[in-house]
C-alpha cells in the first residue's frame, strides 16, 4: 500500500482486503503507520471475530469431525478461523471506512461486500448476491482469469506484463469483466469459463456465507472492441445460505524436508533412484540405532524419467536421459529425525553415484507440517466485531432469519440438442483439444469440473 497511499487518498479509492491473517488489528495498525508517514487521513476498519482459538477446549469434546475426511478433532490445533462473509464488510463501508481489513473471509466476499454497500442489496436478494459472488469468484485469483494457466496457453501474449482483471457491475447483477489496456494476457470465453469452475465442486450448490450459488446456467459472452478482450457475465442464481460457517483449522503433524539434486551422465535415472534409496537406507539405519521410528512418509521422484506420469510414463531407450533430478521428500513425527536426513544428503556427493552435481538450495530445510481440518460452526455462536481506527465501534449482528439448511433438489440440466450430431466412433483426442479445463486443489483433493467439457466442440 505504501507506494500508492497518496494516490488512493487523493482519488478516493476505497480498499478492501482479507490480508489481516491471524492478526487483522496489527495489520490495520501497520497501515495507520503508512498513512501517518504519508500525512494522509484515512479511516481504516477491521472486521474481527473469525478467530475461534478461544473455543478450542470446548470444541475438543464436542464430537466434531472433519467434513471431508471424517477425522476426529485433532489434539494439537494450531489455528481455527471462520470463513466470514460480505455483510460485515459492507457495514464497515457504511460506517465510512476508506480501507477495510479482515482476517479469514471468503475471497468472493471482498467483491460482494462493496456491491451490497453500493447497491443496497437485501439479504434475500439471492440472485443478486450470487451474481456478486460470481464476480468475486472470477477475479479472486487475479491473472487466472486473464490468461494465466490457460489450457490454450500458447494463445496468451506477454506473460511478463499480464494484466489483472477489472469487473464493472450493475445493480441488476450482470457485469463486464475486462483488464487494463496495454497489458498482457487475454480475456475470452475460455479464460473466464475455466476460472468459473475453479475449485467450485458442485456448480449448482456452491456454499458461501451470504448465499448458496447455482452457477450452472451462467452465460459468458465475448464483447468486441476491448483491448485484450472482455466478456459479459450473467445468469447466476441464488438460494438462502446455511446457518453454519465453514471453519478452517490447522494442526501440527510432524516435520518434513525436501532434497533436490541434479544428476548427470549416462544412466542418470538409474543413478538417481539408487542414490535416493541409499540415502533412505542410511538414515533408517541411524534411526534404528537412536531408537527413532521410521519415516511417516517418503516420496521419491526422478524428474526427467516421467515419474510424474506414474504407469503412463514413456520410457526412453538406451539407458534414458543423460541428466535427471532427484526429488526426495520425507515426513517424520520428530524434528530431530528430519534433521538427520537433512545432514545426510551431502555425503551422497562423495560416497555414492558419480554425477551428483549439487544440492539445489543447499542443505534441505526442516519445516513443520501444518495440515487443514474443516468443520461447520453455528453462525449464532460467532461474534463479529467492527473496529475503526483502532477503536471498537460495534458488534455486527448477523440476521439468521434469511438462512436455511434445507437441501434443495435441482432439476436435471438440459442437454443441448446441438451436441447430438457430434462425430462418433473410434476417434482419439487429447483432452485439451476437446475442452477447456481447470483443475483446483484444496489439501489432498482435486477436481476437474465438466461444466465446460464440450465448450470447444460446441464453439468450433
Amino acid at each position: 500500500m505504501a507506494p500508492y497511499i497518496n494516490d488512493i487518498h487523493r482519488k478516493g479509492v476505497r480498499v478492501v482486503s482479507n490480508a489481516g491473517g491471524i492478526n487483522p488489528l496489527a495489520c490495520a495498525a501497520a497501515l495507520q503507520e503508512v498513512a501517518k508517514k504519508a500525512d494522509v487521513d484515512l479511516k481504516i476498519a477491521v472486521v474481527a471475530g473469525d478467530d475461534l482459538m478461544s473455543e478450542k477446549e470446548n470444541l475438543k469434546g464436542a464430537g466434531i469431525t472433519d467434513v471431508e475426511s471424517g477425522k476426529e478433532f485433532p489434539e494439537n490445533i494450531h489455528s481455527m478461523n471462520v470463513y466470514l462473509g460480505a455483510r460485515p464488510i459492507s457495514r464497515a463501508l457504511d460506517l465510512g471506512a476508506d480501507i477495510v481489513v479482515t482476517g479469514r473471509c471468503v475471497d468472493s466476499g471482498i467483491v460482494l461486500g462493496p456491491l451490497i454497500h453500493s447497491f443496497g442489496w437485501n439479504r434475500d436478494d439471492y440472485d443478486l448476491l450470487a451474481a456478486g459472488s460470481l464476480a468475486g469468484h472470477l477475479i479472486e485469483c487475479g491473472a487466472q482469469c486473464t490468461g494465466g494457466i490457460f489450457t490454450d496457453w500458447h494463445t496468451v501474449p506477454d506473460w511478463h506484463n499480464i494484466g489483472f482483471p477489472i469487473v464493472e457491475c450493475s445493480s441488476e447483477g450482470d457485469f463486464i469483466l475486462s483488464k487494463p489496456p496495454d497489458t498482457g494476457g487475454l480475456i475470452s470465453f475460455g479464460t473466464v469459463a475455466e476460472q468459473l469452475v475453479y475449485e467450485l465442486g458442485n456448480p449448482r450448490r456452491y456454499l458461501l456465507p451470504d448465499v448458496t450459488c447455482d452457477f450452472s446456467q451462467v452465460s459468458i459472452t465475448e464483447i468486441p472492441g476491448f483491448d485484450g478482450g472482455a466478456v459479459k457475465v450473467c445468469g447466476a442464481k441464488g438460494l438462502p445460505p446455511s446457518t453454519f460457517y465453514k471453519v478452517n483449522a490447522t494442526y501440527l503433524d510432524g516435520f518434513r524436508a525436501t532434497a533436490v539434486c541434479p544428476v548427470g551422465g549416462p544412466k542418470a535415472v538409474q543413478k538417481a533412484k539408487r542414490t535416493a534409496e541409499a540415502i533412505l537406507q542410511r538414515t533408517r539405519l541411524i534411526f534404528s540405532q537412536l531408537g527413532y521410528e521410521d519415516y511417516s512418509a517418503v516420496n521419491i521422484q526422478v524428474l526427467g524419467s516421467e515419474d510424474t506420469y506414474g504407469p503412463h510414463a514413456r520410457r526412453s531407450i538406451e539407458g534414458g536421459p543423460r541428466e535427471a533430478v532427484i526429488w526426495l521428500a520425507v515426513h517424520h513425527k520428530q524434528r530431530e529425525a528430519v534433521e538427520i536426513f537433512s545432514k545426510e544428503i551431502a555425503p551422497a556427493g562423495t560416497g555414492m553415484a558419480p554425477g551428483l552435481t549439487a544440492i539445489v538450495g543447499g542443505r534441505p530445510r526442516v519445516s513443520p507440517v501444518l495440515k487443514p481440518f474443516f468443520f461447520y460452526y453455528p453462525k449464532s455462536n460467532v461474534q463479529i466485531n467492527l473496529f475503526l481506527n483502532g477503536q471498537h465501534v460495534e458488534i455486527f449482528e448477523e440476521d439468521l432469519t434469511f438462512t436455511s439448511d434445507e437441501v434443495v433438489s435441482f432439476d436435471p440440466p438440459k442437454i443441448s440438442s446441438e451436441l447430438k450430431d457430434l462425430p462418433s466412433g473410434p476417434h482419439t483426442y487429447r483432452l485439451e483439444d476437446l475442452a477447456y479445463t481447470r483443475s483446483g486443489d484444496k489439501g489432498n483433493s482435486a477436481n476437474i469440473d465438466e461444466s465446460v467439457w464440450c465448450s470447444k466442440l460446441s464453439m468450433n
